[in-house]
């Protein structure tokens, strides 16, 4: 008697490539436009020249790392500034909360940058290869002189694309015109090089192979969206109510056909009509697919459509749903653009009332301070000066405080030191005490140290302390 040998259940199911197919449609549109959008910020942006004057950098916007400094076009972050970067990135949060409750997957659908580079990988894909059956025969066929021209064309022009990509990030970092030259030259630095490497590869592999993997499994957000939606979010939905129960044009009795146009252009390889599902982004080029098959078997549009599920019931019961504005405009909403307005507000008003120069002082730890040959106890401080301005400025230095205390320069004769334009400047200043005062008193002293700008007249103070012979 022959035994069949039973064979284990796969516990991993290999990734099906997915080829969606082209759709025209107004979603397909905005997508085109938005794609061009961002792609041309981020190509071009590194290219804007801004005048800042002498010994300052001309490009518009640079992350300058060498000399901790941030340029944006009039608006020059400073490292102690760093608070308008978190403020950047806190609305950057609260802004894709406040999307996401509204309209749901928003910005993965249209904005992302793992979607914006995958739609152009696929649009270079098509082009190359062809629609979604030829792509699909391609992949199926064995391996030939044709196959081969077509997938090194194809993944010729993703690695251009990709390293464009990794090309243009770097630009952000150093003076594009000048970086671009060093590039060529081999003159740049090995991280420039290797920076440009490391976005290559991951746009290359991202873009042209991972693609909806990324969206699943890669990134977050996907289980965080459900936080951030309710029954009242607009989303990309089947109306089952109407399609169901779905058939071939002329048996069936809903108004789905079972065409398979939604699944065939999915870029996630999904079908809607299965229901609200993690991999979905809402790109709505389902929408666009059924639209057009709708009006070609003259049925209404908006079998699948842009629609919340407190809809469902009124849509079932013939009554009117909620508008777009009533889902949009509501509490949860308001209160999302209300903080995301209070930080930009506040960013807005804090950089226009920012001072023009910041000092801070930094007493030396080891040792605590220092008895000179008459008795006299000297404290030693680091002194850091920034001037924000382009020119140079005097500025003057005292002390506050209840003890008998006397401030001085080192290298410098009087209370008065000059700090280039645009320049950090480090000071060492020394804080004596008489010897005849009872210094173990004094152990912990409180001292108030200004700095004024002698040509404005404004003036900046940093508390800090004396440290006295405690014995």
């Amino acid at each position: 008697m022959t035994t069949q040998t039973e064979q284990p259940p796969r516990l991993f199911e290999g990734r099906e490539p997915v080829f969606p197919q082209r759709v025209s449609g107004w979603y397909r549109r905005l997508k085109w436009w938005l794609m061009i959008f961002t792609l041309g910020i981020y190509y071009i942006t590194p290219w804007i020249r801004w005048d800042r004057g002498a010994n300052l950098p001309d490009q518009a916007v640079l992350v300058d790392l060498a000399n901790a400094r941030f340029f944006f076009f009039w608006i020059e972050i400073w490292p102690h500034e760093l608070y308008f970067v978190a403020g950047l990135l806190i609305m950057a949060g609260l802004g894709l909360f406040l999307f996401t409750s509204a309209l749901g997957r928003v910005w993965c659908g249209y904005a992302c940058p793992q979607t914006v580079w995958t739609d152009l990988f696929i649009l270079v894909e098509r082009w190359v290869e062809g629609d979604r059956n030829e792509r699909i025969r391609l992949l199926r066929a064995k391996w030939s002189f044709r196959k081969a021209r077509l997938r090194i064309t194809k993944w010729v022009i993703w690695l251009l694309i990709a390293l464009a990509t990794g090309g243009a990030w770097v630009f952000y970092f150093a003076d594009a015109q000048t970086l671009l030259r060093e590039l060529f030259t081999g003159q740049a630095a090995m991280v420039a090089y290797g920076t440009i490497a490391v976005l290559t590869a991951t746009t290359f592999l991202f873009g042209g192979f991972l693609r909806e993997q990324v969206c699943t499994y890669m990134c977050p957000w996907p289980r965080i969206q459900a936080a951030m939606m309710d029954e009242d979010s607009l989303t990309v939905a089947y109306r089952d109510w109407r399609g169901e129960p779905r058939g071939k044009l002329g048996k069936a009795e809903g108004d789905c056909i079972d065409c398979m146009a939604c699944v065939n252009v999915c870029p996630q390889g999904i079908d809607i009509r299965d229901g609200q599902q993690v991999e979905c982004i809402t790109c709505a080029l389902c929408i666009d697919a059924c639209d057009n098959v709708m009006e070609k078997i003259g049925k209404p549009r908006g079998l699948i459509d842009y629609c919340a599920l407190s809809d469902e019931p009124l849509e079932r019961a013939g009554a009117t749903p909620k508008t777009i504005w009533q889902h949009i405009l509501r509490l949860r909403n308001f209160i999302y653009f209300g903080l995301w307005s209070l930080i930009g507000v506040a960013m807005v008003v804090a950089l226009f009332i920012r001072s023009d120069f910041s000092a801070s002082i930094k007493p030396d730890r080891n040792p605590r301070f220092v008895t000179l040959s008459d008795g006299t106890l000297r404290n030693a401080y680091d002194l850091k000066i920034s001037n924000q301005t382009g020119a140079a400025r005097e500025f003057h230095l005292s002390i506050k405080t209840d003890d008998p205390l006397r401030l001085d320069l080192q290298g410098v004769d009087g209370m008065n030191i000059t700090v280039p334009a645009d320049e950090t400047m480090h000071q060492r200043i020394y804080v004596f005490a008489k010897p005849e005062y009872e210094t173990s008193r004094m152990d912990n002293a409180p001292i108030r140290f200004w700095v004024e700008d002698r040509a404005s007249g404004e003036r900046n103070h940093v508390d800090s302390f004396f440290a006295g012979d405690s014995k």
